[in-house]
């Protein structure tokens, strides 16, 4: 008897357990730059989420491994960087490289919890995708839903500043009729928290990922309204800006400055981007609705992120992403986990998105797998302020083209002061911007080093090569003290 009385009490206390750990709810944007209220924004509408900020803790520093939508959501999802996963464009899986790679939310799985997607989580080809499984990764979940909306159908519609490009790769845009719930961000809105509600009474991994703001930039005419033309301007840039940038730095797509367009379609772009912000601000303030009415607010950790940064024509014209500047490999990161007690602070230190699966793994009490890339952000949850070596690496590949005879490799290391990119180690340029005098990075401080900036790039150089490997450092090296 006593035999057979272990087991059941074994069982019984794993299930316990369990049902005490937080579910997850795993909110994704997609090209959604750090234009938020919270993060400093000044006209964006985003009450929602900076809601979410100060309630939870606000990362104001994280970055990308890659910024481009397929490989920045499999390494984020996978915990190892590009190089390990294999995958540097929007068309190869990373199972092609890892058959056996577990994912944050297979882990989740293995450990009891119900793991669903609604919507764009892995990568999709936007707007191409919507409504299909995209290229998803079926060991991840138990159930998908990929509905599909009426920006679906109205795509005719869309008005595209370069008929050239398709657009989902040019400036398109449309200020749409109808509902919120009736594009296919209100739906998965909704179906995530039908979800919600009928899983309430069981440990869940939730993967909600919205389309927008990725071109087109869609969203009901509503949000158009939120952002009138005479409220827009167009970013400053010194007019010899890129006369020490290498022409590596600037991605292949977006070859011309502004695409050469005038700037009256730039700034309706511009306010085309901040409807769909607001638009995607106001369905995540339906999920976190959907919690306080659930009763399910105080056990569950909410985590909101995107894929990569945006550019709005930083630089003299640069617009939307593969590239290694700030904007771009910058993404807004909003961490809200109940009990924590940080909650309520925003964290300056430089983090890194594939930090997430370890911290969620230790967030839940799960154990962290072996061979992560990242590292636990648990320490920075309940003291944003605590000591922190911080340092990331972004990198991008470009392809061969007019400008480069031969691929490109780009690396970018970015410490709290920092930010150093090689081309090709170095060969095709180097950049240094010292973000404490020059945020905007204009200077480019590695086109005449002083002896002091040679010594500084000689102590980034070693940690970019390391970091970026997944290696130690050769020497010690305390990111913040540059």
């Amino acid at each position: 008897m006593r035999f057979l009385l272990l087991p059941l009490f074994t069982l019984a206390f794993l299930k316990s357990a369990v049902a005490e750990r937080p579910n997850i709810l795993f909110i994704a944007a997609d090209d959604l730059a750090s234009t938020l209220g919270c993060y400093g924004d000044p006209i964006a509408q985003t009450p929602n989420l900076d809601r979410l900020a100060a309630t939870g803790v606000c990362f104001e520093r994280a970055y990308h491994q890659i910024p481009l939508c397929n490989p920045a959501r499999a390494s984020l999802m996978t915990g190892l960087r590009p190089d390990r996963t294999g995958v540097y464009d929007l068309e190869r899986h990373f199972r092609e490289t890892l058959p056996d790679a577990v994912t944050l939310p297979q882990h989740f799985a293995a450990a009891g919890y119900f793991t669903a997607r609604v919507g764009k989580i892995y990568h999709y080809d936007v707007p191409a995708g919507i409504g299909t499984e995209g290229l998803d990764d079926a060991p991840s979940w138990k159930l998908t839903v990929n509905p599909k909306g009426r920006d679906k159908t109205d795509e005719a519609l869309v008005f595209n500043a370069e008929p050239h490009r398709k657009i989902s790769a040019a400036l398109s845009w449309l200020a749409a009729e109808g509902t919120d719930e009736e594009q296919t961000d209100g739906m998965i809105a909704s179906e995530a928290i039908r979800l919600m509600r009928e899983n309430r009474d069981q440990p869940f991994f939730l993967g909600v990922g919205f389309f927008r703001p990725h071109t087109p930039f869609v969203a009901p005419k509503r949000y158009f309204d939120l952002y009138p033309i005479e409220s827009m301007r167009l970013p400053y840039a010194p007019a010899d800006d890129r006369d020490d940038i290498p022409a590596a730095a600037f991605a292949h797509n977006n070859p011309v400055a502004h695409y050469g367009l005038d700037e009256k379609v730039l700034l309706e772009a511009r306010q085309a981007y901040y409807a769909s912000v607001s638009f995607v601000d106001a369905q995540v303030g339906r999920l976190l609705a959907a919690l306080d009415e659930l009763g399910l607010s105080e056990n569950t950790l909410v985590v909101f992120w995107s894929d990569n940064g945006f550019h709005l024509g930083e630089h003299g014209g640069v617009w939307q992403k593969r590239t290694l500047f700030e904007e771009s490999a910058g993404a807004p990161l909003l961490i809200r986990w109940p009990g924590a007690r940080g909650n309520g602070q925003p964290c300056r230190r430089v983090v890194e998105f594939v930090d997430l699966y370890p911290t969620l793994a230790g967030a839940a009490g799960l154990p962290t797998p072996a061979g992560l890339d990242g590292r636990s952000l648990v320490p920075l949850l309940h003291d944003p302020l605590s000591g922190w070596e911080g340092a990331a690496v972004t990198q991008i590949l470009r392809p061969a083209d007019e400008r480069l005879p031969d691929p490109v490799m780009g690396r970018s290391l970015r410490t709290e002061r920092w930010r150093y990119t090689e081309w090709n180690e170095g060969e095709a340029g180097v950049e240094l911007y010292d973000h404490a005098a020059d945020p905007m990075e204009f200077e480019n401080l590695a086109i005449d080093p002083t002896p002091e900036i040679l010594q500084i790039m000689g102590q980034l150089r070693p940690l970019l090569k390391a970091k970026a490997r997944g290696l130690p450092p050769t020497t010690p090296f305390d990111p913040s003290s540059l």
